[in-house]
């Protein structure tokens, strides 16, 4: 394929040597002439494990050429690839200024063009970035219509620093965001060959993907920090210990509760949490994200509670109180705090838990649930038929088969999902129905 690369920084420069080194003809674009020079005498103009040796012998086969001259490289493209910065304010608000004026210029390029040219944004946007700014910028300046007369695609990097080379022919996986499936396509087959999973989803899906990635990295590197801040503090070797924590690849290094929902609860999590930041209080030790994490925890249920006080409806249907599905452990499950929180509030509350049975709750699970629903037994229902028939408001926080099933007939009633049901994406389409996190 012939593809233009605008901007010629650590991704531009890479992706175009790597693109041109796979037998694609490869245009790069950018405002110095430096760069412009450096790259033309095949020279790398950023320090990069193998970038030097590889842009070397791309320029010298021909396959990859930089220039200054916008039209000139779109008119002898047929995809453009766009890797300028998107700088952060301090305040954490994104610049699109380099942005806007790369998509004016290929705009201009594009109203001389006859066939169809494809813009694919690599740079690093938030969502609805391209769809509300780009995609009308680059209409007014070309006079065309995005995803009739020119395609537009979204196409995240997952380069390293240091790395970047080797990150680009062995990608964990490559997303594709597409305006139309002709935009995915010429997308798609740039990186034909290449290993990893391919995703081919809407533009704001794709430009979510990066800031997802970035945050859970950030979020493991704290906590890492954290947790080796406290084992100094209590003279234990943190390396040692998070050793034993990366070899649980069923929990801990895992898809394991990386799905968005409800808030957690149990014996466990809430208790041993506590007693961590305990811990590190007490040596002195400042965790500011791990003591965070139960603050963050009630913000769902929070979030649960007001999205039923919208509603403005008095009659609400609990499906499901354990912490989780297939037990009947009530202790700091936050179904039982929603629920308090509602009979708190004055609400007309049934609830039905197929795991539930007051007579055969013992021990400290009994003892808690008396503490905090004493009259369980007059909300706690055994048919799920008869809850549904009370409901105004349908509370799901499990998915047994008899609930799902009882959702058939849900009628008028507004169902408020908090764990995201099976048919959820078509759900989401439907009047009444809610999702807590999608």
């Amino acid at each position: 394929m012939k593809i233009s690369v605008f901007g010629l920084g650590y991704v531009g420069c890479v992706s175009a040597a790597c693109l041109a080194s796979r037998g694609h003809e490869v245009v790069g674009v950018d405002i110095s002439p430096q760069k412009l020079a450096m790259i033309n005498d095949g020279k790398s103009p950023v320090i990069e494990e193998r970038i030097g040796e590889l842009l070397a012998d791309v320029v010298q086969t021909g396959a990859l050429r930089a220039t200054s001259d916008a039209d000139e490289a779109i008119s002898s493209t047929e995809v453009s690839l766009v890797c300028v910065g998107t700088p952060s304010s301090p305040n954490g608000s994104l610049s699109t200024m380099y942005l806007e004026r790369v998509a004016t210029q290929i705009g201009w390029a594009l109203a001389a063009q006859s066939n169809r040219h494809t813009v694919v944004f690599r740079s690093t946007m938030l969502p609805d970035t391209c769809e509300s700014l780009l995609i009308p910028t680059l209409e007014k300046a070309s006079g065309r219509t995005a995803g009739v007369d020119f395609g537009v695609a979204i196409n995240p990097e997952f380069l390293r620093e240091g790395t970047s080379v080797r990150d680009f022919f062995d990608p964990p996986k490559t997303v594709i965001g597409q305006l139309d499936p002709a935009s995915g396509d010429a997308v798609a087959g740039l990186y034909e060959g290449l290993p990893g999973d391919i995703f081919r989803v809407p533009l704001p899906i794709a430009e979510m993907t990066k800031y997802a990635d970035n945050a859970f990295h950030g979020l493991k590197i704290s906590f890492a920090n954290e947790i080796g801040a406290i084992c100094q503090a209590l003279r234990l070797d943190s390396h040692a210990v998070m050793d034993v924590f990366l070899a649980d690849r069923k929990l801990n290094i895992s898809p394991a509760y990386l799905r968005p929902g409800f808030a957690f609860g149990g014996s466990c999590l809430p208790k041993d949490l506590r007693g961590l930041v305990y811990a590190a209080h007490r040596a002195d030790v400042s965790v500011p994200l791990l003591s965070h994490v139960l603050p963050s925890n009630e913000e769902h249920l929070r979030r649960a509670f007001d999205m039923i006080v919208r509603g403005r409806r008095r009659k609400v249907g609990l499906f499901g109180l354990s912490f989780k599905p297939g037990t009947d452990d009530l202790r700091e499950s936050p179904l039982v705090d929603l629920a308090e929180r509602l009979i708190g509030k004055g609400y007309d509350l049934r609830i039905y838990d197929a795991n539930v049975t007051l007579s055969r709750l013992v021990g400290a699970n009994r003892q808690y649930i008396e503490s905090r629903l004493p009259h369980l037994g007059e909300l706690l229902s055994s048919s799920v038929a008869e809850v549904m028939d009370h409901a105004e408001v349908c509370v799901i926080g499990t998915n047994h088969e008899d609930v799902t099933a009882a959702l058939a007939d849900a009628g008028e009633r507004l169902v408020i999902d908090l764990v995201r049901l099976p048919d959820a994406e078509h759900r989401r389409t439907q009047r009444g129905y809610v999702g807590l996190g999608w």
